[in-house]
């Protein structure tokens, strides 16, 4: 079976086609800036040459229009028509408490999912938007969801509860719901296939490090707790975020500079982080360590205070676990730079750990970058989510 993976954002929009069997992408790209002047759309086939074309794309329907006319174009196409494309499985960021697992989607899910869009506004809609664009445009294909939440569901209730009036959860289901899920999900059981293991017998931590980034505890295959919350601004220090702080900072801040909260939570998600830490050096991590090289004090100050924080939730969780037998890392910044792996993995060695070098020195590589008469082993495993939401399509459809 081919099956197209759609992840929307409020203005972008990711797929992939894959095919099912053996588990290869046959065509991917990017939709950019949708609904803003100067929309841009890359198609690349698998063995073929990246395309882009700059085209206004008011709307998601017309994003997903223009998708799958590449996808079937005569010359550079991949399919000959929509009949070759057996499902969609869509990427949906949050299901609340409702979903512990992928879903066929129908009214009822959609509306479930509109239903708990307050605790996602940036995402929910916009995933439901690429939803119903879908249906429209390929009647009768199945389309399943694939939560990012819906992993992090087997937190016991030590773990998902704020110690807020209880009230707050009756009424407004205020609590912890953590994000990255299907990542977090593909990279604990990819592991345990490396280690030749069940996943139901490891204690696994999993590092998922990029402009967003978050850390699970997973033992015996199921997650326990994870570092994102209500929202994912919770946790650890990211590209823009805050992650974790006194909450009687938004008001202290808010009267000093006399501006609302609204305006302070911007501020939280898109002006704080490493970028805000770095005095404006940047998001990019690229650029922080080059910083950081060239002796430059806002880069230091970003990575030495990331690494403090992924460091602390490590040993957090290696306790909430009572102990641990493999630590990953994942995603742009946990993939790709050894360089703060390094400077991670140098903090935990009181749990035996050693630092393989020229293994760390490997990019994007499925790998152990622990010696091995480690205790405990660290590897770099590249995230898939594409492939995880195209597994759990094929499964559902």
């Amino acid at each position: 079976m081919k099956v197209l993976v759609i992840n929307c954002g409020s203005s972008s929009l990711k797929y992939q086609l894959i095919d099912s069997e053996t588990e290869s992408v046959i065509a991917k790209g990017l939709c950019e800036r949708i609904g803003i002047d100067g929309g841009i759309i890359s198609y690349a086939p698998a063995g073929g040459e990246k395309q882009e074309q700059q085209i206004e794309m008011p709307d998601h329907k017309k994003a997903i229009e223009l998708v799958i006319g590449y996808l079937t174009d005569a010359n550079t196409g991949v399919v000959k028509d929509l009949s070759e494309i057996g499902a969609v499985g869509h990427r949906i960021v949050h299901g609340g408490e409702k979903f512990t697992k992928s879903v066929v989607i129908n009214e009822e899910v959609k509306k479930a999912i509109e239903e708990v869009s307050d605790l996602a506004p940036l995402h929910n809609p916009a995933n439901l938007i690429g939803v119903n664009a879908c249906e429209a445009l390929m009647p009768g294909v199945p389309m399943v969801a694939v939560f990012d939440t819906a992993f992090h569901q087997t937190m016991p209730e030590e773990s998902y509860m704020y110690a807020l009036p209880y009230e707050y959860y009756e009424k407004y289901r205020v609590r912890r719901y953590g994000f990255h899920g299907t990542s977090h999900a593909y990279v604990s059981n990819r592991v345990a296939e490396i280690l030749g293991k069940k996943p139901e017998d490891l204690k696994t931590i999993v590092c998922h490090l990029g402009n967003g980034a978050s850390v699970s505890a997973v033992k015996n295959g199921k997650c326990i707790d994870t570092s994102m919350g209500l929202t994912p601004l919770e946790g650890l220090i990211m590209g823009t975020r805050s992650g974790d702080l006194d909450a009687s900072i938004v008001e202290f801040i808010c009267k000093k500079e006399n501006i609302s909260v609204s305006d302070m939570l911007n501020v939280l998600n898109k002006k704080s982080g490493v970028l805000g830490l770095s005095a404006g050096l940047g998001s990019d991590f690229r650029d922080l360590e080059k910083g950081y090289n060239e002796g430059n004090a806002g880069g230091k100050r970003a990575i030495e205070a990331f690494v403090y924080r992924v460091v602390k939730y490590i040993g957090a969780y290696a306790a909430a676990m009572d102990g641990v037998d493999v630590i990953c890392f994942t995603a742009g910044v946990g993939e790709n730079s050894g360089f703060v792996r390094k400077k991670i993995v140098e903090r935990i060695s009181y749990l035996g750990i050693k630092l393989d070098e020229d293994a760390n020195g490997k990019r994007g590589e499925e790998i152990a970058i622990s010696t091995a008469d480690s205790k405990v082993k660290v590897y770099v495993v590249p995230t898939n989510e594409e492939l995880a939401i195209a597994r759990d399509t094929v499964a559902l459809a």
